[in-house]
């Protein structure tokens, strides 16, 4: 598939597959050899690329040396029961006497069973804690985060909140809590 057609978040069929509008970010990446796939831009046009996990590190690393410099946020979302879990990184080119900053929103889509992702610590020092968050609530795997642990549920706490299989444990003890 080239980069001129976008899937769906869902699994794509030919039904679903659609004609987006190549970003400056996806072809300054296709021009460099990058591998990935433009998505439709969101509501506000910011521009969405789709990266599988072996990739993202190289593309991260590309667009932090290209000048995205800001990781605005890192967060993760459930397409729901037995699909795929997302991590999304939302960066932005920070400049001098620029009166719009370029953004770019980067998607990797990750099996619910075993989700794994590199780290992007290492690129931008501010996925630490929302890597974590991710972590916690929907048991994404960081790999090569320096200190990847459960931030906002107690350490023994089983399952990932946020999913939306999750089903809630009709009882959590609290240990030591006077």
């Amino acid at each position: 598939m080239s980069e001129e057609t976008a899937n769906t978040p869902e699994t794509p069929t030919p039904e679903t597959a659609a004609i987006v509008q190549v970003g400056p970010t996806s072809s300054w990446l296709t021009e460099n050899g990058f591998e990935h796939t433009a998505l439709e831009a969101d509501h506000s046009g910011v521009e969405l690329i789709r990266v599988e996990p072996e990739y993202l590190l190289p593309i991260a690393t590309a667009l932090y040396a290209n000048g995205f410099n800001y990781l605005q946020c890192q967060g993760a979302y459930d397409l729901g029961p037995g699909k795929e879990l997302v991590s999304f990184y939302h960066l932005i080119k920070v400049a001098d006497n620029v009166e719009k900053a370029e953004e770019v929103r980067l998607k990797v889509f990750l099996p619910r069973e075993n989700p794994r992702v590199p780290s992007v610590y290492w690129i931008w020092k501010a996925a630490d804690w929302q890597e974590r968050e991710s972590y916690d609530m929907y048991g994404i795997i960081y790999e090569g985060h320096p200190n990847l642990k459960r931030l906002l549920m107690p350490e023994d706490w089983i399952g990932w909140p946020l999913r939306k299989d999750y089903v809630s444990p009709e009882f959590y003890e609290l240990q030591d809590a006077y």
